[in-house]
């Protein structure tokens, strides 16, 4: 049985954000109190503050850096089997960390946990529109218990696009391949890492209580991507491990009309 003792809230911190604040400080009103840490690749007098204010403390990146390199990093300064990469822009509800004990605890053998989520457009939650309605039809098998550990529906919650959040997700080491995510990517490394272990025998854990909120911003390193076309390309490329080039083509073309509104 894992306890708050096994879970670690990986904080990764990029630059001067101005919400990093309001992240930590949902981290610190959790239910259950668990390890915070911070990770940059960017070190500064903002990003050290908060740690000193906090009492978090602070791990910089001098290896590869890259998002994956970053996320890579910060699981690696992590010294418990649970793990949560909190980006520094979002937001955890309170009962986060002690739902996803529950949950991982009620597996045999699991690999991810992770949970339904809201977005927070200019300070609002956002809880319906129509990219979050999709990703929730995506996941509605998984939110069935039985369903955990079925392949089709692992793979079913990908194969038309990322339906898991990447911020809500817990990945449970001890059984996952490491490092988890790969370089090459940009924007879809956490898509290409949840197939990956999509194939493995074990279970996605799905909570359907909203219990994070991923802000969605100009700054965002989404929005930068999207706007230069190399999220296109990285779509098409991992919508490929599911379905027949032409098809996977079609259902690129529809897949990105909704990224319209992530910026």
């Amino acid at each position: 049985m894992y306890t708050s003792a096994d879970h670690t809230f990986a904080i990764c911190a990029y630059g001067e954000s101005p919400y990093l604040e309001e992240l930590i400080h949902s981290l610190k009103e959790q239910t259950l109190s668990t390890t915070l840490l911070l990770a940059t690749s960017t070190p500064n007098d903002l990003i050290r503050g908060l740690c000193e204010k906090y009492d978090i403390r602070m791990y910089v990146n001098d290896g590869p850096g890259g998002i994956a390199g970053d996320w890579n990093f910060a699981v690696s300064c992590c010294d418990t089997p649970l793990v949560t990469i909190a980006h520094q822009d979002d937001i955890y509800k309170p009962a986060y960390a002690e739902e996803m004990l529950t949950r991982i605890n009620s597996s045999i053998l699991p690999l991810i946990y992770f949970t339904n989520y809201s977005e927070l457009r200019d300070g609002r939650e956002v809880n319906d529109n129509r990219l979050l309605n999709v990703k929730r039809r995506l996941l509605y098998s998984l939110g069935k218990l039985e369903n955990a550990g079925k392949r089709w529906a692992k793979r079913r919650a990908l194969e038309l696009g990322c339906a898991i959040c990447c911020p809500s997700v817990t990945l449970c080491l001890p059984n996952l391949e490491l490092p988890v995510f790969e370089a090459g990517f940009g924007s879809n490394l956490d898509w290409q890492a949840w197939e990956k272990i999509s194939r493995k025998e074990g279970d996605f854990l799905y909570n359907t209580n909203i219990l994070m909120l991923h802000r969605i911003h100009e700054d965002s390193e989404t929005s930068h991507l999207i706007r230069d076309n190399r999220r296109e390309a990285e779509d098409l490329a991992m919508l490929k491990k599911f379905w027949p080039a032409p098809i996977a083509e079609l259902i690129n073309l529809a897949y990105k009309r909704g990224q319209k509104s992530n910026g």
